[in-house]
Order: structure tokens, then sequence, then C-alpha cells
């Protein structure tokens, strides 16, 4: 028979348990969301190493893709005027890493004015005090296929001396962002038709 009353001191027990298992709830819950936001898988259609988002400036965006606008100044317009794809590992399936170096080449992308960036991946820009961090359209020369080149890694790779190079100074993850501004209509409809720029490792890893 259970006893009629019950000991006063119980009572903080309970309550100090109840206040563990509801923080702890709260920080798995609070971490899935965190990683949810900060991973690059997250994002929806894919291209080779990049994705897109394709709720990014949609009415229909998710709680997810709010939260990354929010927190990284990303995908906020309209997918009309800019698009964004992300890429963190290389053409063969690699994580990118800032000590390692990397060819990133391919056709410009069909907008009327394109970029890419590298991050480091907290999604801040690389500390380096040449302040290198993007190259564009109006700052690259094609080739005879009409192709474009650039280079990533802590030091400027060897031969690469006509090639941008953006330095990625650290030992830590890279996402490389290529914006284009007012793409075209086929790629606003259907951002997995974009030829994806090839991520080659060439070296300088330690």
């Amino acid at each position: 028979m259970p006893p009629l009353f019950t000991s006063h001191r119980s009572a903080p027990r309970r309550w100090l348990s109840a206040v563990a298992w509801i923080s702890c709830v709260l920080l798995l819950g609070l971490g899935s969301a965190w990683l949810a936001v900060r991973s690059v898988s997250g994002y929806g259609a894919s291209t080779g190493a990049w994705r897109a988002s394709t709720l990014a400036g949609s009415p229909d965006a998710d709680l997810y893709t709010r939260a990354r606008v929010a927190l990284g100044g990303l995908l906020a317009l309209q997918r009309e005027e800019t698009m964004y794809y992300l890429a963190s590992t290389d053409t063969q399936g690699k994580p990118l890493r800032s000590q390692c170096s990397y060819r990133v080449s391919g056709v410009p992308p069909r907008a009327r004015w394109w970029s890419i960036t590298a991050y480091a991946d907290d999604m801040f820009l690389f500390d380096h005090p040449q302040r290198r961090y993007s190259v564009h359209g109006d700052n690259v020369t094609l080739d005879a296929h009409g192709r474009f080149a650039l280079v990533t890694g802590q030091q400027r790779p060897a031969g690469s001396d006509s090639t941008p190079w953006l330095p990625t100074p650290g030992d830590r993850g890279v996402v490389l962002t290529l914006r284009l501004y007012t793409p075209d209509r086929a790629l606003v409809e259907s951002p997995a038709l974009l030829q994806a720029p090839v991520i080659e490792l060439i070296g300088g890893c330690t």
C-alpha cells in the first residue's frame, strides 16, 4: 500500500529532475536545428558538387531556409533576382579543406553577372591581409574554349601566376558560394540545369 503522505524533501528532487530532462530536450532540439541551418547538404537542387535552395526568396520557404537567411545573410532575394549555389566538397565528393589547393573551372553561368566567393565553414570570410574574397565575371579571363578558372589554397599554387587566386588560410572547412544575379529563366525554373563548375584537388594538403 503506498504511503498516504510523501516527504517534502522529495519535491525539490523531482523538480530538479524535470528541469534537467527539459534542458536536455531543448539542447538536443537546438543542436539539431543549428546543424540543419548550417549544413550545406540541407539545400535543395544539386548539380555536381553544388547545391541550390529551391525555396529561397519564395513565400513557401521553410523554417530552416528562413533561418539560413537570417544567420548567413544569404539567399535573401527572390530567385528571379539572385540565385546561390554552395559547395562544401570537391567534384569527387571529398570535403573542401582550407590547407588544400583546388582548381575551380567551368563555363560562365547564364546570368547577367556572377561571382564565386570562398567562405570558411562558419560562413564568414577568411581573414587574409590581401582581402581576396571572390572572383567574378568582370575579372576573370576566358580561355580559347570560353572557360574560366580560379585556384584556392593557403598559398598560390605553383604555375598559377595568371589564374585568379582565393586565399584560404588556416586549417578548417571551406564553402564556395556561386552567386548569379538576374539568372537565366531556365535556371530559375530548374536550378539543376546549371553547368556546374568543376572543383579539382591540385595539392597543397598537409
